[in-house]
């Protein structure tokens, strides 16, 4: 039952025609976790 359920999920980063496509979940987990690492970077500096 399980293998019938992951079979159906779409991968989050496909490489297709020598281009790299990602789903919008991945997309936007991406980027959430680049603007917490920017967030982050910046309240050190300026600590510092």
């Amino acid at each position: 039952m399980e293998n019938k359920l992951n079979s159906h999920r779409k991968k989050p980063v496909m490489f297709k025609d020598g281009n790299l496509f990602f789903t919008k979940e991945a997309e936007r987990r991406f980027f959430f976790i680049m603007t917490l690492i920017m967030l982050a970077s910046g309240a050190v500096i300026k600590l510092l």
